[in-house]
């Protein structure tokens, strides 16, 4: 009993701490200019105004940023999860050459440093004359994502008896009808759960979206929220309330979607 207490209570104190932030954020949010950089900090929301979301949606840029990311986002999540569904499914269920060293380069992709990635992404955008495109943005994030969600769904897949795709085929299916009938239902968690980390990657990139697009029509959010602070100082207030209506669908889309990723995530993990 005594240990289960104390389990209960170190598991409490970690999530407090790790959801302070996040209070302390959205409390920020809804402070008075003029108290959000008092030396007395109010952990409790005493005097509460919308002024903030009043100046950061009024901030220029706004919908069309908001437009841009939505686009770049429902693209990269949709193209992501296509190729890795596909790429995954030749991995598992095919034997070809280079099959493995195609593994071990996915591999390899997941430990390299994003940063390290601009450069060699940079140029080769410029040598397909896709700079300062939405499509050429939606590219890089498709590239960033696939060895993470291509890894995971392969993982997911080996947990799939093969017997219920020859069962199909002897009953008259296709290869194709077999991929949309029997695999696709049944790795569903898994799409989900690589679908959330694309999500999260293309929604939050401020990086990529930066270096590939100089034309400010567009830019995404990430870059927008960097409009705050400016050479004459910041609006601490307009930041934070941008900030947590930025992280809002991230938020929305993750609730919606908690169990599904729960066992895709579990499932990705320990089978293969």
């Amino acid at each position: 009993m005594m240990r289960r207490v104390g389990r209960n209570t170190v598991a409490t104190v970690f999530c407090l701490v790790w959801i302070f932030p996040v209070y302390w954020m959205v409390l920020t949010a809804f402070k008075p200019a003029g108290k959000i950089l008092q030396p007395t900090p109010q952990f409790l929301p005493i005097d509460v105004t919308l002024d903030n979301f009043a100046d950061a949606l009024a901030k220029p840029g706004f919908v069309q940023d908001l437009v841009n990311s939505v686009m770049v986002v429902v693209a990269v999540v949709a193209l992501s999860i296509v190729v890795a569904f596909l790429a995954a499914t030749a991995l598992t269920r095919f034997r070809f050459f280079g099959r493995r060293s195609f593994l071990i380069g996915v591999l390899v992709l997941q430990m390299v440093p994003v940063p390290a990635l601009v450069i060699p992404l940079f140029l080769g955008l410029k040598s397909a004359h896709l700079l300062d495109t939405l499509f050429g943005l939606v590219l890089t994030y498709v590239a960033l994502v696939l060895p993470f969600t291509i890894w995971t769904l392969r993982g997911f897949l080996h947990g799939i008896p093969v017997e219920l795709e020859e069962a199909a085929m002897v009953d008259g299916a296709t290869r194709g009808r077999v991929m949309r009938s029997v695999l696709l239902p049944l790795v569903l968690p898994g799409l989900i759960a690589t679908s959330v980390f694309a999500f999260i990657t293309a929604w939050n990139d401020f990086l990529f979206a930066y270096v590939i697009m100089k034309d400010s029509s567009g830019y995404t959010l990430p870059v927008w929220l960097v409009s705050f602070s400016t050479s004459t100082g910041t609006d601490y207030g307009g930041l934070i309330a941008a900030s947590t209506l930025f992280a809002l669908p991230v938020v929305v889309f993750f609730a919606l979607v908690q169990r599904h990723l729960v066992e895709g995530m579990t499932a990705g993990a320990v089978k293969g």
